[in-house]
């Protein structure tokens, strides 16, 4: 990793702009990011009312870079009225996410053509159609951020969405936001009576290199901030491992009965200034958006 850490979100919760009290409710909840959806969430008929309510959302917060609107599939009508809002809207939103990507050419048209209108956010990517995962690669390169869309993954699938059947897009995702220093969002879990479900996935993700989780429903973040959040313990970890490679003159040193070298070394470094980044974004508990 060079320059400067990537401020990536723990944890991103979803809420449709079905009200404008709706939305500033979910904002006492504590997510890194609160996203209003215009998409799947909001019926075609009440898609206007609910640009309407994203606009008067964004122009009531007090931290819109913290924010996100997900907007509707790039071709269509709908998705060219919410370009239009966001262009047009005082208040612009920290993050917009794309939905239905096939190829990295849409993110890239997308990003153009907000910086026309002076709209410079960050541009996440819901994974959810077979040709974002074949073209991952190229899709992590374009974007700022992957968000593992299962649901209509495994509809075009034809299978279940159980971790087996997710696997290989998630490995997939993982390589190559590391690549490219890319934001790495697992996709919310929808098997909401059962939190073990929750717990095991959220770990599984992390082991995998995820960073952050979506939720649709509140009552989840206290898990996935708990296993995707900094950890006090494994930052101070992180931090001998650099200054006893360092003292090895940046050779191999025996840590705490372990074995650590340079790559143990890389890893603490990028670890640290993750969570940095995190901290200075995300970490201030008094703030709400």
């Amino acid at each position: 990793m060079t320059g400067m850490a990537r401020a990536v979100p723990r944890s991103i919760l979803y809420t449709p702009a079905l009200s404008l009290e709706r939305v500033v409710k979910a904002w006492s909840y504590d997510a890194d990011v609160h996203l209003i959806d215009l998409e799947d969430s909001v019926p075609p008929a009440d898609k206007p009312a609910a640009r309407s309510v994203c606009r008067a959302a964004l122009e009531k917060s007090a931290r819109p870079e913290n924010l996100a609107v997900r907007m509707n599939e790039l071709g269509g009508i709908a998705a060219v009225h919410d370009v239009l809002m966001l262009t047009e809207a005082p208040v612009k939103p920290g993050i917009v996410m794309m939905t239905m990507v096939t190829s990295a050419v849409e993110v890239d048209l997308l990003r153009r053509t907000l910086a026309s209108a002076g709209a410079h956010p960050e541009i996440y990517v819901t994974v959810e159609t077979v040709e974002a995962v074949t073209g991952i690669d190229a899709i992590a390169r374009a974007a700022d951020g992957l968000v593992l869309g299962s649901a209509d993954l495994a509809a075009t699938l034809g299978v279940e969405i159980t971790w087996e059947a997710m696997q290989a897009a998630r490995q997939a995702m993982a390589m190559a936001c590391a690549r490219h220093d890319t934001a790495c969002i697992d996709t919310a879990n929808f098997r909401l009576s059962e939190p073990a479900v929750l717990t095991e996935e959220t770990t599984r993700a992390r082991g995998l290199g995820f960073q952050g989780k979506a939720t649709v429903h509140p009552a989840e973040l206290d898990v996935i901030n708990r296993i995707l959040r900094p950890r006090t313990e494994e930052l101070g970890l992180a931090r001998r491992v650099a200054e006893a490679v360092k003292a090895a003159d940046g050779g191999i040193a025996v840590l705490d009965g372990n074995m650590v070298g340079p790559p143990f070394a890389r890893l603490a470094r990028t670890t640290v200034a993750r969570e940095d980044a995190w901290a200075s974004r995300f970490g201030k508990e008094d703030e709400t958006p």
